[in-house]
Protein backbone atom coordinates (compact mmCIF):
# COMPACT_ATOMS: atom_id res chain seq x y z
CA UNK A 1 0.00 0.00 0.00
CA UNK A 2 1.58 3.53 -0.88
CA UNK A 3 1.75 6.40 0.84
CA UNK A 4 -0.38 9.43 -0.64
CA UNK A 5 0.46 13.09 -0.14
CA UNK A 6 -2.54 15.70 0.30
CA UNK A 7 -1.97 19.14 0.58
CA UNK A 8 -3.90 20.88 3.42
CA UNK A 9 -4.22 24.88 3.13
CA UNK A 10 -4.66 26.65 6.50
CA UNK A 11 -4.25 30.25 7.09
CA UNK A 12 -0.90 31.80 7.70
CA UNK A 13 -2.03 33.85 10.95
CA UNK A 14 -4.92 32.20 12.54
CA UNK A 15 -7.85 34.31 13.23
CA UNK A 16 -6.83 37.01 11.35
CA UNK A 17 -7.97 38.14 7.81
CA UNK A 18 -6.84 41.32 6.21
CA UNK A 19 -8.97 44.12 4.88
CA UNK A 20 -8.04 46.99 2.36
CA UNK A 21 -10.73 50.12 3.33
CA UNK A 22 -11.01 53.52 3.21
CA UNK A 23 -10.99 54.71 7.28
CA UNK A 24 -13.88 57.65 6.44
CA UNK A 25 -15.83 55.80 4.53
CA UNK A 26 -18.90 53.61 6.34
CA UNK A 27 -17.14 50.34 5.39
CA UNK A 28 -15.60 49.68 8.80
CA UNK A 29 -19.27 49.50 10.10
CA UNK A 30 -20.03 46.50 7.29
CA UNK A 31 -16.64 44.68 8.19
CA UNK A 32 -17.57 44.72 11.62
CA UNK A 33 -21.28 43.08 10.72
CA UNK A 34 -19.35 40.38 8.88
CA UNK A 35 -19.79 37.07 10.37
CA UNK A 36 -17.05 35.74 11.83
CA UNK A 37 -15.34 39.33 12.70
CA UNK A 38 -14.99 40.21 16.18
CA UNK A 39 -13.46 43.83 15.44
CA UNK A 40 -10.46 46.10 13.68
CA UNK A 41 -7.12 45.91 15.53
CA UNK A 42 -7.09 49.45 16.51
CA UNK A 43 -4.42 51.56 18.37
CA UNK A 44 -5.53 54.59 20.38
CA UNK A 45 -9.26 53.85 18.51
CA UNK A 46 -8.11 54.09 15.26
CA UNK A 47 -7.43 51.33 12.93
CA UNK A 48 -3.79 50.16 12.82
CA UNK A 49 -2.83 49.75 9.13
CA UNK A 50 -0.42 47.43 7.75
CA UNK A 51 2.26 49.03 5.44
CA UNK A 52 1.22 48.02 1.94
CA UNK A 53 5.57 46.55 1.60
CA UNK A 54 4.29 44.28 4.65
CA UNK A 55 1.73 42.31 2.70
CA UNK A 56 3.53 42.48 -1.11
CA UNK A 57 6.49 40.71 1.02
CA UNK A 58 4.24 37.84 2.72
CA UNK A 59 2.65 37.63 -0.94
CA UNK A 60 5.90 37.13 -2.73
CA UNK A 61 6.93 34.65 0.20
CA UNK A 62 3.86 32.50 -0.43
CA UNK A 63 3.27 32.60 -3.80
CA UNK A 64 7.53 31.35 -4.11
CA UNK A 65 6.30 28.09 -2.19
CA UNK A 66 9.57 28.62 -0.16
CA UNK A 67 9.50 26.54 3.40
CA UNK A 68 8.59 28.99 6.37
CA UNK A 69 6.83 29.01 9.87
CA UNK A 70 5.56 30.86 12.30
CA UNK A 71 8.17 32.59 14.71
CA UNK A 72 7.36 34.33 18.07
CA UNK A 73 6.88 37.99 17.78
CA UNK A 74 10.03 39.13 19.41
CA UNK A 75 11.37 42.54 20.71
CA UNK A 76 14.57 44.13 21.83
CA UNK A 77 14.25 43.94 25.72
CA UNK A 78 12.14 41.18 26.04
CA UNK A 79 12.85 38.35 28.41
CA UNK A 80 13.67 34.91 26.51
CA UNK A 81 14.67 31.63 27.27
CA UNK A 82 16.50 29.85 24.52
CA UNK A 83 14.79 26.38 23.13
CA UNK A 84 17.04 23.56 21.92
CA UNK A 85 20.74 23.02 21.52
CA UNK A 86 23.55 22.89 24.02
CA UNK A 87 21.90 25.74 25.24
CA UNK A 88 18.39 25.18 26.02
CA UNK A 89 17.07 26.58 28.80
CA UNK A 90 19.22 29.78 28.67
CA UNK A 91 17.42 32.85 30.08
CA UNK A 92 18.03 36.52 29.42
CA UNK A 93 17.33 39.52 27.76
CA UNK A 94 17.03 39.97 23.85
CA UNK A 95 19.60 42.36 22.73
CA UNK A 96 20.56 43.77 19.19
CA UNK A 97 23.80 44.85 17.93
CA UNK A 98 25.14 43.73 14.86
CA UNK A 99 24.57 39.94 15.76
CA UNK A 100 21.72 39.44 17.74
CA UNK A 101 22.82 38.38 21.41
CA UNK A 102 21.18 37.07 24.45
CA UNK A 103 22.32 39.17 27.77
CA UNK A 104 22.63 37.38 30.94
CA UNK A 105 22.52 39.39 34.41
CA UNK A 106 23.40 39.01 37.41
CA UNK A 107 21.40 41.32 38.94
CA UNK A 108 22.81 41.31 42.68
CA UNK A 109 26.52 42.00 41.28
CA UNK A 110 24.85 44.44 38.58
CA UNK A 111 27.09 42.49 36.05
CA UNK A 112 26.40 40.97 32.68
CA UNK A 113 27.52 38.50 29.89
CA UNK A 114 26.57 38.48 26.21
CA UNK A 115 26.75 35.56 24.44
CA UNK A 116 25.45 35.14 19.68
CA UNK A 117 22.51 33.52 19.65
CA UNK A 118 22.04 33.26 16.02
CA UNK A 119 20.16 30.37 14.79
CA UNK A 120 18.51 29.20 18.12
CA UNK A 121 15.12 29.09 18.43
CA UNK A 122 13.62 31.60 21.27
CA UNK A 123 10.62 32.33 23.04
CA UNK A 124 8.85 34.69 25.06
CA UNK A 125 9.13 34.25 28.96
Amino acid sequence: MGCSRQSINIPLFSGYTFACFDVSSGLRIDILHTEGVIGIISFRGLPSPIPAKQIEDLQKLLAQKVPCSLHAFLKVGQRVRIRGGCLDGLEGILEQRGDKNLVISIESIQRSVAVTIEGYELELI
